[in-house]
């Protein structure tokens, strides 16, 4: 039998438009498992942490700069506070208390006498989701920096020390040190050019002495997630302190790579592979 022309017409519009409806329940019914895409076991993940970067002696904030443009890069956003250099009790109560002012998940990374720093600071903070350690003293409570680096042999950073003291405003004294600028180079960061160490050396900010026998009041590495990595031409701080370290932690990653003391400003991109492997195991795991 022939249908009329206006018939077909009506029929096609109802082919097409259960074919649009029944589209439409397809697409919603996939639509949760490809929102899911790129977690494992279609776990949706959690929010994208902060990156908060905490420098070491020496030095300041801009020293992450290359890491903080590829984690930019990565699509994080990324804090890099001062670090006072004042001292662990000082320094990790003014961490403390900017990690209070960042909303959400964080990703807490320490270099150097940094690693000190964000162990007691994170303490009791439960937005703090995993600890980074980049070339890191990492003492446990009741230890200080000295007794923890005595276990090894050490670096040869330690016979390039400057010590320089100081008056405070209401009278009292302290020391400053700082490395000798003429030895900058070969003890703190081999890997980088002449003339950029050069500029380093008189533009280094000093740390308290006061700091290296401070003993921590926590440590946050007993409780949080670790991922370490170790610098094999360390000079700094010697490396088998911080495989010891990273081992005692039970480090979730350890990363070896050829690098000085100053990895941050020497491999910025393998800096920034282990602190983004942090914070996608933080949002997938």
């Amino acid at each position: 039998m022939r249908i009329p022309r206006e018939s077909r017409r009506t029929v096609n519009a109802v082919r097409w438009g259960a074919a649009l409806l029944a589209l439409s329940g397809t697409t919603a019914t996939f639509a949760p498992t490809t929102a899911l895409a790129g977690g494992p076991s279609g776990d949706p993940g959690r929010q994208k942490p902060t990156i908060v970067l905490v420098h070491g002696a020496f030095a300041d904030a801009s020293s992450w700069n290359g890491v903080v443009q590829r984690l930019q890069q990565n699509g994080y956003t990324v804090d890099a506070p001062a670090n006072p250099l004042r001292g662990v009790a000082q320094d990790s109560a003014y961490l403390a208390s900017f990690l209070k002012s960042v909303t959400g998940p964080i990703i807490l990374v320490g270099h150097s006498y940094g690693g000190e720093v964000i162990s007691q600071a994170a303490v009791g903070n439960p937005n703090v989701k995993a600890l980074v350690y980049i070339n890191a003293i990492m003492p446990d409570a009741g230890e200080s920096q000295a007794v923890l680096a005595a276990k090894f042999a050490p670096a040869p950073l330690t016979k390039a020390l400057k010590q320089v003291p100081f008056r405070n405003a209401d009278g009292t004294t302290g020391t400053d040190v700082y490395i000798q600028p003429d030895q900058l180079r070969q003890v703190f960061a081999a890997d980088l050019p002449a003339g950029q160490t050069a500029v380093m050396a008189v533009t280094q900010r000093p740390v308290a002495m006061s700091a290296f026998a401070d003993k921590l009041t926590g440590a946050a590495w007993r409780t949080k997630p670790v991922y370490a990595l170790v610098g094999r031409q360390d000079r700094a701080i010697n490396p088998s302190l911080e495989r010891f370290e990273a081992k005692r932690a039970h480090a979730r990653k350890t990363v070896e790579i050829d690098s000085s003391h100053v990895s941050l400003v020497s491999h910025p991109q393998a800096v920034k592979d282990l602190i983004v492997n942090a914070a996608e195991d933080y949002m997938w795991k």
